[in-house]
């Protein structure tokens, strides 16, 4: 298998390469040979991409950085190309290593300056069953920016070459890394989270604000300010051992404005456009799915720096391509990660996507991923899942976030909406090749706390709790939710979580530092979560919904044995114990009295419902009153 894709992949760096770029030999460069002082530079090299490689996977690329390349010629394993740039910065080399064992390769760069010799090692692979398993609708994942989180380390806050942490500054660092998660694992297994998602922890500007970590500078580093590998790799560890997953938020599609390659890249072509001269993303997804549209309709979409200001990688170009391939399969060979949260998933082709995934896929069967798709149309947010092919194309993604589900849930319970307008979003499930798959968000870390938008309250908190964590797929908490934290938009909404920094005068990781109203929501979601751990049908089951008015929704999870066919009277038939489930929800500020119907549909035969979690409710049968703002589930007998 590894022999084969290897081959495949070489022979994606044949295909479309633009002539500029085109590597015609061994030895050769995809400019004008390189004369005067750079060609009498002393050859030397201070970085290679990837640092090492791994037996029995697809021949790697190195793409070398230093000076006095240009006109180097390099021995050592078989190399099957070279390419150097006129400027002498850079050599891409594509190396043969089919077939070998662990070990350390020797090569040397020659120029007529000089020679500079440097090692390589092929590290062993990753055992199958060392982490990457992937998520799924059993787990509940969180979204956790390590910098607002827990400083666990106050020694990498004023770093040589950094400025300081600040918390008084919303956009600067502010301390919190990799080793405050870790400490804080038994809080979110408490909440009922398995699989933790820490928005990117590569190396940013070390000068700028980019705290949040989407602006690299660096995609094989640890940003200091985080931590180190190693750290990234205790937590790896740290949370397999609890059986939990480590989720890697993946960013292809643009690198930061203060990366090296902006003022001078690999290759012309690196990038669409230059710092100079380039189109700015508009987010139009529409333009992306439209059939009817001219090819090039969706060129700011797919080529546009994002923000104006992040410049956007051209993998069109297959050494690009690979590149970005090569860092992922990096990342999973030395921490074991289990899933992947991609970044801007519309902004780049989907026939990048297409090799991309299924590359990985391939090599890593378990380890799956979540896309950002911000759109709150389901229609647009389906075209990107994988599973099917679409003009001919796979993206292969397992599944987009759930925003038409997130932007549904806040039109219901904070602007008056019927709860019919959440039921239309579960409605289109059908455009999913495997719906269950979804994962529907509470919060993150780009909208609004949910607590901060207009009209809203703790009750309502708890209700939007109470549903993302009961309705189909794999829920996605936000941290800090749970005590209720304020927050507008970005970067208001990504405050420090309390309790988490020296000197916090309040401590929300323990039950003594929550206010009454903090502890409510907490508990409730830690209550939940545990519940919904040991509950089969609210993981797995098929969804059916019974009750949708103005103010009251009332759903079916079936229990799994009977989950793949929805039909009457299929809820009341348990399997090894496994029972179905109703969940039922009341939103108004009034007690409201739930006519859950049992003719021609899952309950059907039903005897009785008995509850099992939420608030105290009268039940007559299928007759349930619920209190205001109520929330609460039973079992279906």
């Amino acid at each position: 298998m590894f022999s084969r894709l290897g081959l495949t992949l070489g022979a994606l760096l044949l295909v479309a390469i633009p002539l500029a770029a085109q590597p015609p030999g061994s030895g050769e460069r995809y400019s004008r040979p390189v004369t005067g002082r750079s060609a009498m530079e002393k050859p030397t090299i201070d970085k290679i991409d990837p640092p090492n490689w791994f037996v029995s996977l697809p021949s790697p690329m190195l793409l070398i950085h230093g000076k006095g390349l240009g006109n180097a010629t390099f021995s050592g394993v078989p190399i099957r190309r070279t390419v150097t740039s006129p400027n002498g910065h850079w050599a891409i080399l594509w190396l043969n290593t089919t077939g070998m064992s662990v070990s350390t390769l020797h090569f040397a760069a020659h120029t007529p300056a000089g020679i500079v010799s440097f090692d390589y090692k092929l590290l062993p692979r990753r055992l199958p069953a060392d982490g990457m398993a992937g998520f799924s609708p059993a787990d509940v994942m969180i979204c956790i920016m390590p910098d607002r989180f827990a400083d666990g380390d106050p020694a990498n806050d004023d770093l040589p070459g950094f400025p300081p942490a600040d918390r008084k500054i919303p956009r600067a660092y502010h301390g919190g890394d990799i080793k405050g998660v870790i400490d804080h694992l038994d809080y979110l297994q408490e909440l009922g989270v398995t699989a933790v998602w820490l928005t990117p922890i590569v190396a940013n500007n070390p000068a700028g604000q980019d705290y949040h970590g989407y602006g690299a500078t660096d995609m094989y580093a640890v940003d200091p300010r985080l931590g180190t590998l190693a750290d990234y790799q205790r937590l790896a560890s740290e949370l397999h051992r609890r059986h939990m997953k480590l989720v890697f938020d993946d960013v292809p599609n643009h690198v930061g404005g203060a990366h090296p390659w902006v003022a001078d890249s690999p290759l012309p072509d690196w990038f669409h456009g230059t710092a100079a001269q380039h189109n700015e993303a508009t987010y139009d997804f529409g333009k992306i799915t439209d059939p009817h549209l001219p090819a090039d309709a969706a060129h700011s979409e797919l080529d546009g720096w994002f923000a104006n200001s992040l410049p956007d990688m051209n993998q069109q170009n297959p050494v690009v391509a690979q590149y970005e391939l090569q860092i992922m399969i990096w990342w999973i060979e030395l921490t074991g990660l289990d899933a992947l949260r991609i970044d801007t998933f519309p902004f780049v082709q989907r026939t990048f996507w297409q090799t991309y995934l299924s590359t990985l896929n391939k090599l890593y069967p378990h380890v799956n991923s979540v896309g950002e798709v911000d759109n709150g149309d389901p229609t647009i947010d389906a075209f990107f899942a994988g599973g099917r092919a679409i003009s001919g194309i796979d993206t292969h993604l397992t599944t987009p976030f759930d925003y038409p589900y997130f932007f549904a849930l806040r039109d219901v319970l904070l602007n008056d909406k019927p709860f019919r307008a959440l039921e239309t979003v579960f409605r289109q499930d059908w455009l999913y090749p495997r719906p269950e798959l979804l994962v529907p968000i509470l919060g993150n870390h780009d909208q609004p706390r949910f607590i901060s938008e207009k009209n809203a309250t703790p009750e309502l908190m708890r209700l939007a709790t109470g549903i993302t964590m009961t309705v189909r797929g794999t829920p996605q908490l936000y941290i800090g939710d749970e005590i209720l934290m304020q927050g507008g938009g970005d970067p208001d909404n990504r405050r420090d979580f309390p309790g988490g920094f020296p000197g916090d005068p309040v401590n929300a990781f323990v039950s003594s530092g929550r206010t009454p109203e903090q502890a409510k929501i907490h508990d409730f979601t830690a209550a939940l979560g545990q519940f919904r751990a040991h509950a089969t049908a609210l993981k797995w089951g098929a969804q059916q919904d019974l009750v949708v008015e103005n103010d009251t929704f009332a759903f079916v999870r079936i229990s799994t044995a009977m989950a793949s066919t929805v039909i009457p009277g299929s809820a009341c038939k348990p399997s090894g114990g496994e029972q179905s489930m109703l969940v039922a929800v009341n939103r108004s500020s009034s007690i409201n009295t739930l006519h859950v119907p049992t003719e021609e549909n899952v309950l059907q035969g039903c005897s009785k419902l008995t509850r099992l979690f939420g608030d105290e409710s009268e039940v007559e049968g299928f007759n349930l009153v619920l209190p205001p703002f109520g929330f609460a589930i039973y079992a279906v007998n």
